[in-house]
Formats: structure tokens, sequence, C-alpha cells
């Protein structure tokens, strides 16, 4: 702040603001922040290394340039009925009086007049200039301002577009004046007193306070200055205007309102960030809470499978029991000393056991374990189903909930990765082939038992091969009596190979059965696993980035609720000065 000589607590203030405002700007930098408001900020920080400046604003035909004349004691800038002023007018010292252009949209007047050394005046486009970029223009530039003088015509006091833009003004945390000019075109002078008062209610309805306010005609003010008329620079009300400006612009106000007026600018950016990065964080834990419903079905999803999979493989089971019971009964009915004479027929023993015992047993193996995949088929695709109701409506619910658009690609990369996600269960739940997925299921199963049996697969059918592994392990039933059996049969050795022969029968189908159901189990959990990965697959990219997103809004947010703690602190103690 090379203008100034600060006290050693000035300074000290002064250091910390430079701080807070570089760390804001190293926020709104990581957060991608708009060109402007990083362009907005990044002047508001060069400002405390500028001279003060007075920033004039108001509807063209107000009486900017004049009252700016009258401060000035010189006719420098032109006044007129029309819009005058097109562009940006810094008015600043120099040795001698001269105009230039600074580029397209600044005009410089140097003049050597003693209130130049201290302040730079601004003068700008009326607010409701026909070209509205002249307003746009004054809209850019009033955020450097470290005091605003704004000025109303007695005519046509605190008109809409002067309350709108006043408005704006008063966001960037700006110390405002107001000056109502004209006041010697008013037939009663009580018309003062009500003009005053309209717009000193009306300023603490938008306001929350009531500015100052003066009354003042700039012509009169020319006019007494010019001929040294004391009594008639009274009647203009100017004095009591020059009189507050210089007592505010001491070089104590000037040094407050230089430290405050940065300030004033970062808060407003920075509670606008703050609103931002809190609408999505609002929208980031819809997202949540779609992840997180998605995660919990797919849990239990996969617990309700695991559970409903034990019952149905009970019917597997059952199969096996039932040939079990039969095979009991089997050896009951014809390993008895009655029937030696069958005994000897070794091939009616094979019929008889695979018509009574065996029977239909490969088919219905077949038919349970069938429906078993079914089931885990049409389970599978009901949980894509699920996924894509879910995306789908959490993309209904927000298809025109757009937020932050301040630069940066978040919604854009949030909508494409929720878009990908939703296409993906789509294409899903569409390219599902139930007949496809059961077959290569079925096939799965098959090279599952067909390798505990160590038999190949060929064009055999699961059931068959569930039979063939069990007839293979069981004992020979026809080898339970061979020909020298015959000629030693007693009372006792029937019974025991009948025992036999049912122990043996219990512990190889014991055998078949943990097997398949082994084989069962560890290509359903296979299976399971698949299908869930899959799904949690296509959300991955989604997932990453919500969370990802969430982890980096929070820290933003930390980070400028802290700058802005910082910012009102310094506030205070500026303000304390």
């Amino acid at each position: 702040m090379v203008p100034f000589i600060l006290t050693p607590q000035q300074d000290t203030l002064l250091v910390e603001e430079r701080r807070c405002l570089n760390e804001l700007q190293i926020v709104l930098a990581r957060f991608d922040a708009t060109r402007d408001d990083q362009a907005t900020l990044e002047r508001s920080v060069r400002q405390l290394d500028e001279l003060f400046l007075l920033v004039v604003v108001g509807e063209f035909n107000a009486g900017k340039s004049a009252l700016i004349n009258a401060l000035l004691g010189q006719p420098l800038l032109k006044e007129g009925v029309t819009p005058t002023t097109t562009r940006i007018h810094l008015v600043k010292y120099g040795v001698s009086s001269e105009h230039s252009r600074l580029d397209a949209v600044t005009e410089i007047t140097t003049a050597p007049l003693d209130i130049l050394r201290e302040i730079n005046i601004v003068d700008t486009p009326g607010t409701n200039a026909i070209r509205r970029e002249h307003e746009a223009i004054t809209q850019e530039f009033v955020p450097r301002s470290d005091m605003v003088l704004f000025v109303t015509s007695a005519d046509r006091p605190f008109t809409e577009s002067e309350r709108a833009f006043l408005q704006r003004i008063r966001e960037w945390g700006k110390k405002v004046v107001l000056v109502v000019n004209k006041i010697d075109i008013l037939e009663h002078p009580e018309d003062i007193g009500k003009i005053v008062s309209f717009i000193a209610e009306n300023a603490r309805a938008m306001l929350g306070f009531t500015p100052e306010i003066f009354p003042i005609s700039a012509r009169l003010a020319q006019q007494a200055k010019r001929n040294g008329d004391s009594a008639l620079i009274e009647a203009s009300g100017f004095a009591l205007l020059e009189r507050y400006i210089v007592d505010t612009l001491d070089e104590k106000g000037r040094i407050q309102l230089k430290l405050l007026s940065p300030l004033g600018v970062a808060r407003h950016i920075a509670n606008k960030y703050l609103g931002i990065v809190q609408q999505r964080m609002d929208l980031l834990r819809d997202d949540l809470t779609t992840i997180q419903d998605i995660e919990a079905q797919l849990s239990i999803y996969e617990q309700d499978m695991r559970r409903d999979f034990r019952f149905r493989l009970t019917d597997v089971e059952n199969v096996l029991h039932g040939l079990e019971s039969r095979g009991i009964e089997f050896f009951e009915e014809t390993v008895r000393l009655a029937r030696v004479f069958d005994l000897l027929n070794k091939e009616k023993i094979k019929r008889d056991f695979a018509r009574v015992v065996i029977a239909d047993v490969p088919q219905r193996i077949e038919q349970r374990v069938n429906q078993v995949i079914d089931w885990l088929v049409a389970s599978e695709l009901r949980q894509w189903q699920a996924v894509m109701e879910r995306i789908g409506r959490r993309q209904s619910e927000h298809a025109e909930r757009i937020v932050g658009q301040v630069g940066g690609t978040f919604d854009y990369d949030r909508a494409r990765l929720l878009d990908g996600v939703g296409r993906a269960a789509q294409s899903a739940v569409e390219q599902y082939d139930h007949e496809r997925e059961a077959h290569r299921l079925a096939e799965s199963v098959q090279m599952a038992v067909a390798g505990t049996a160590l038999i190949e697969v060929s064009a055999l059918g699961l059931g068959t091969l569930v039979m063939l592994l069990a007839t293979t392990t069981l004992a020979d039933v026809t080898g339970l009596l061979t020909a020298g059996l015959v000629a030693t049969l007693g009372f006792f050795v029937i019974p025991a190979r009948r025992r036999e022969a049912k122990a043996e029968l219990r512990r190889k189908i014991g055998e078949v059965r943990r097997e398949l159901m082994s084989a069962l189990t560890r290509q359903f959990d296979l299976e399971l696993e698949r299908s869930v990965r899959k799904i949690q697959e296509s959300i991955a990219p989604y997932t990453r980035f919500i969370r990802a997103e969430q982890d980096r809004l929070n820290d933003t947010h930390t980070r400028l609720s802290s700058i802005v703690q910082d910012m009102e602190r310094l506030q205070a103690l500026i303000e304390a000065l």
C-alpha cells in the first residue's frame, strides 16, 4: 500500500488480509471458479497497492459528471442531457491537464489538483444507458472501488433500475453514499425533506440500514465555486457533502476503507462459492444415497440368494436321499436267503437295481438343477432391472437440476457418468439372454461335476453324469454274492453281507451327495460373485466420481468457511481502527 504510511497495527492487518485473499485465490483456482470472478478478486488484491478509488455511479442525466466537476472545482468532464459518458472515465493527478485513452473502455483525465494526490475518481456510464454494455462496464468496475457515490436525480429519485443497481453494489460490501442531485429544480423547500425521507425508507428496506444521504445541486455548486459565492455553496448543499468526503477520506479513513474494500469483494465471492459448494454437496448427497441404496440392494440380494439357494439345494438332495432309501430297501428285499437263486442272476439284479433304485433319478436331478439355474438367472436379471430403475429414477428426478455452472466440468461429468451407468444397466437388461445364460451356467456345473469325478463330459447330461459318478463308486450289487458264497451260505452270512451293502451304499451316496452339493455351491458362489461384480463395475466410475467430489467439496467448504471467518474477524479489527 504505497500511498500510505502504516502503523504497525495497520501493517499487521494488511499482511493478514493479503494472506487471507491469496488463500481464497488458491481455493477458487482449484475449484475452477469462473475467470471473471478470479479476475475480480485479483483486481481487488491489487487495489491494496493503489490510490483510494472513489467511483461515481447512477443513471445518465443524474448529474454524475457535474458532481465530479463541482468536487474538483473545474469543468474537466463533459456534461449534457444525453449519455455523454460512454466509457469508464478515470480522473487522476498529473502535472498538466490532459485527456488520453487507456483501452477500449477506459479514458484518463489528469489534472494538477491537490485532491487527486490522495484519491482517484471514476465517472461511469449511466446504469440506464441505451447501450447495455455500458452498464456491464460499470458493474465490472464497481468492485474495484473503495467508496461509491450513488447519484440520483431529484426529479426521478430512486428509480427501479437504481434500486437494482444499488443492491448489486451492496453485495460487494462497498461503502455507499447516496447523493440526491438537482434539488434546485424543486419548487418547494419541503420537497427536499420528502425526497430524502422516501430514499431513506427504501434504502433501509433494501440494505438493512440507512446510508448517508446528501441533497445537493451540482450546478449551483459549480457556479458558487466559479464566483467564490460562499452563500450559494451553502444553498447548494454541496458544502456538507464535500466536508463529509474530506472528513471520511482523511488518511485514517482512507486506510480503513482501502482495507475493507477488498474484503467486501472477497466475502461476496467466497459466499457465492460457498453457496455453490453447498448446492453441489446437497446434490451429491442424493447421489450417495442412490449408490448406498444400490449397494444395500446388492448386499440384501446376496444374502437372500444364499439363503434361498440352501433351500433349493434341498430339492436336489432329496432326490439323492430317495435314491439312498430305495437302495436300502432294495438290499433288504433282495439280499435274503429266500432269494438266493435270484442273487445268482447277475443281469436280473442289475436290471432290477436300475429299475427300482435308479429309476428316473438322472432326469429328476437334471430337472432340479435346471430349476436352480433358472432361478439364479432370473434373479440376476431382476437385480439388473432394480439397478436400472434406481438409476433411471435418479436421472428423471434431476434431469433439470443443473448446479455449479461456474466453470469446470462438474455437472457435465456427473451427468455423463450417471447416464453411462443408466445405459449400462439398460443394455444389460435388454441384451440379457435367459436361455444362453442358463445354458452357460448348466455347462459350468457339468464341468464342475465332471471334474470332481474325473469323467469326460462329452454329450452327457448333468443327471447322467451324477449317476455315472454314483454307479462307478457304488459297490457292484451283483458282486455281493459270488459263486463261492452260494456254497458257503449260512444263517449269519447273508445278513452280514446285507449290512455291508447298505453301509457301502450310504457311504457312496453320501460321497456323491457331498460332491454334487459342493460343486453346485462352488459354482453358485462364483456366479453370484460374478453377477454382483458386474453390477459394481458398471457403477464404479460414477461411484468413484461422486465420492471423490464429495471429499473435494467437503475440503473446499471447510476452507472457504474458514476463510470467511478470518475475513469477518479482519473486518471487525479494521472497523475498530
